[in-house]
């Protein structure tokens, strides 16, 4: 398979699970809507090193050792399940006063870069997205700096799409709308994520295949 075909292969699928909504758009949301622009945009960071990893971690085995140990594999999908409903719980049980007060400072800006980062590297999907994806055109004859550019597409890609997100969740127009409403944009975000971890430990028993 030439370079172009393993390209068109691996992006046809990546880019569509890129952009429908997941635990990483929702995060990406919330960060922007309830912190701001610059949070918004750190989390998209934090998400996008999460894939970048995921990515990479896919191309030097980690997909093959999951499919290969499914007791591993339904830990991962557990922890990670747990994490996101502990996270939903956690938002939609805030203190609106801390939301309003909360500010830009240095901690809340490592806190938005971790939060993507977290929720990206806890979502079990992303596993078997990435085990999809390169199963399908990744052989031991494809080149190195081929794997390297589908790692540097795959990151770029992600800063491109949830930055235009972050922006635009952060717009003024969008942020006047909806200023009253950001301890409901936590709780809404909130319950996201525990329907998603929920669903996550109730496919936990279903193996990951390629």
């Amino acid at each position: 398979m030439n370079a172009t075909l393993t390209l068109v292969s691996v992006f046809a699928i990546f880019i569509p699970a890129l952009i429908l909504p997941g635990p990483d758009f929702i995060a990406v949301v919330r960060s922007s809507m309830t912190r701001g622009t610059r949070a918004g945009l750190l989390t998209t960071m934090g998400v996008s090193m999460g894939l970048a990893l995921y990515a990479t971690l896919s191309l030097v085995g980690l997909s093959a050792v999951l499919v290969e140990y499914q007791l591993l594999a339904w830990t991962v999908r557990v922890l990670g399940g747990c994490y996101l409903i502990y996270l939903g719980f956690r938002l939609v049980f805030a203190d609106a006063r801390s939301i309003a007060l909360a500010d830009e400072g240095s901690a809340q800006r490592r806190n938005a870069l971790l939060f993507g980062f977290l929720v990206t590297m806890t979502n079990p999907k992303a596993v078997v997205l990435f085990t999809s994806v390169f199963a399908t055109a990744v052989t031991a004859q494809t080149p190195f700096w081929l794997l390297v550019l589908m790692i540097v597409l795959v990151t770029l890609s992600s800063l491109a799409w949830y930055t235009i997100v972050s922006l635009f969740m952060s717009s003024r127009p969008v942020i006047a709308r909806f200023q009253h409403m950001r301890h409901r944009i936590e709780r809404v975000a909130g319950v996201c994520f525990v329907a998603i971890g929920g669903k996550i430990l109730a496919d936990a028993r279903n193996p990951i295949s390629v």
